[in-house]
């Protein structure tokens, strides 16, 4: 059964970093690219950046280009997002999602998303 749980999230001052993960299980994760996305209060889901199945690949959100980036170790199931220099803006529920190819795509399905984990930056 697939599951993908993240985990890291929390609050952090303005300019702060935060370390999210996300462990998937009950799939061969190699063969899969991974994709984050946030949901802020009141707004519809965006995608933040995706990494292809063995990583040769990634590509970002403008509003995180340079701040965030994203990496995944195939063996222990798991893929990471960095973020520094948080802002305010980046205040969402992040969720890790796996795609149905090795590339990075339209968004999977909501039953291929994690539960998610709160990010809140303030001061």
């Amino acid at each position: 059964q697939l599951q993908l749980v993240e985990s890291g999230g929390g609050l952090v001052q303005p300019g702060g970093s935060l370390r999210l993960s996300c462990r998937v299980s009950g799939t061969i994760l190699e063969d899969y690219a991974v994709g984050w996305f946030r949901q802020a209060p009141g707004k519809e889901p965006e995608g933040v950046s995706c990494i292809s199945s063995i990583g040769t690949s990634t590509n970002f959100a403008d509003s995180v280009k340079g701040r965030f980036t994203i990496s995944r170790d195939n063996a222990e199931n798991m893929v990471f997002l960095q973020m520094n220099r948080l802002k305010p803006e980046d205040t969402a529920i992040y969720y890790c999602a796996i795609y149905g190819s090795r590339w990075c795509g339209a968004p999977p399905p909501k039953e291929y998303w994690g539960q998610g984990t709160q990010v809140t930056v303030s001061s």
